[in-house]
């Protein structure tokens, strides 16, 4: 099955540029797609210092849905948004005042990848933080999910009176093994351009390294203070053995030994998704979401993330309102939660939400979920601006109508 691979490279324009990150694409170009895809074949996406959040996260939206393995590179700087503090891909137009706006949500990684089978992705990392950044990462997770492989490295930020803009010389390094024949695995591939820069010179950075379904530390290459960092392992919920159902055939099914329902079904979620085994895939999600939710408590983490699984597997069964009730769910037992109205989880919700009550084809419908939506975006205004105005525009038209 052919591969497919996106190369992205972002930094800011102007003096707040601490990598040229884009100058890393004419070397991984040189390199064969199949080469950069680990597959036979791969078609390949690039995306040089997009100036657009929406920009980058539809190219990864689109390269998330493609069948078959995906590589995702990504050279740039990590930057945090004043409000939240939360660390964002800084892009062309992004300055410290407008990160928030600007900048690439970080969250929006593990967002989007998240119904991929697991080990299936593969993230390269060559990025480089400002000193705010780099304090956060002292105390603070940077990953993709729990079923995407990651590696790469974190430079520390420049020393006083350092103002050269750096080079992404691991993702260099790396397009320059990969050229010279043959496609090491993974882990070689890793190691190989670490000692190359650490040969060079560089030091201090936050290595990262983290199989899907593995817990593996990130290390730092040789420096007097690295941040102390660590990957989660995903861990399958406990359960009642009443909430497993045996699987009919050519049915999506889950084990059930010992009372747990054992390992990782995102693989057979996505298979039965791709042969439009719609409701079994959302059997399966069901049964790990009342797992969560017996085990973990309603709020938990665990169980909305099942949730969210099930609202995009409603998408993509065309159940649009189905979609948009799980989202408003999801958004309202967060914020019962006690999360914030503009955390990351929060607003990418109420967004998903307000997206799909306007594919619902029945105005009826609509129309009876219009005024909940608009009491929730009246909370949760997010980042477009205008929202809560389309939300209650569309609605008086719906009622004109009826």
């Amino acid at each position: 099955m052919p591969g497919t691979v996106l190369l992205l490279a972002a930094s800011p324009m102007g003096k707040g540029c601490l990598v040229d990150a884009a100058s890393v694409l004419p070397v991984l170009a040189a390199v064969p797609p199949a080469v950069l895809a680990g597959a036979d074949t791969a078609n390949v996406v690039e995306l040089a210092d997009p100036l657009e959040p929406q920009a980058v996260l539809t190219r990864l939206r689109a390269a998330a849905a493609a069948p078959g393995p995906l590589t995702v590179y990504v050279a740039g700087q990590l930057q945090l948004d004043r409000r939240q503090r939360l660390p964002h891909l800084a892009l062309a137009r992004t300055t410290p005042a407008t990160v928030r706006y600007t900048a690439f949500p970080w969250q929006w990684f593990r967002e989007e990848l998240r119904l991929r089978p697991a080990g299936a992705t593969t993230v390269l990392l060559d990025l480089h933080a400002d000193a705010e950044t780099w304090e956060w990462l002292r105390g603070n997770v940077l990953d993709c999910g729990p079923t995407v492989t990651v590696y790469g490295r974190v430079a520390p930020p420049p020393g006083r009176g350092r103002r050269a803009v750096a080079a992404p010389s691991y993702m260099k390094a790396m397009a320059t093994i990969l050229r010279s024949g043959g496609r090491p695995g993974l882990e070689q591939l890793h190691q190989m351009a670490t000692a190359r820069i650490a040969g060079e010179g560089e030091t201090g950075d936050l290595v990262l390294h983290a199989p899907a379904g593995h817990s593996t530390p990130t290390t730092p290459l040789p420096t007097p203070t690295t941040p102390p960092t660590t990957l989660p392992t995903p861990t399958p919920a406990r359960s009642d053995p009443s909430v497993g159902v045996a699987a009919a055939d050519g049915a999506v099914g889950v084990a059930v030994a010992d009372g747990a329902l054992d390992g990782d079904p995102h693989a057979d979620i996505s298979a039965a998704v791709r042969s439009g085994r719609h409701a079994d895939a959302d059997a399966l999600a069901a049964r790990w979401e009342q797992a969560a939710v017996v085990t973990r408590g309603p709020g938990s983490e665990e169980a909305l993330h099942w949730a969210e699984v099930r609202a995009d597997l409603a998408m993509f069964a065309g159940d649009a309102e189905g979609s948009c009730r799980i989202w408003m769910a999801v958004a309202v037992a967060r914020l019962d939660a006690g999360q914030p109205v503009d955390a990351p989880a929060v607003e990418a919700a109420v967004d998903r939400a307000h997206h799909q009550w306007g594919r619902i084809g029945s105005a009826d419908r609509a129309r009876e979920l219009g005024p909940a939506l608009a009491r929730l975006r009246g909370r949760v205004p997010g980042r477009h601006e205008g929202a809560l105005d389309h939300v209650q525009e569309q609605l008086r038209q719906l009622q004109t109508q009826g």
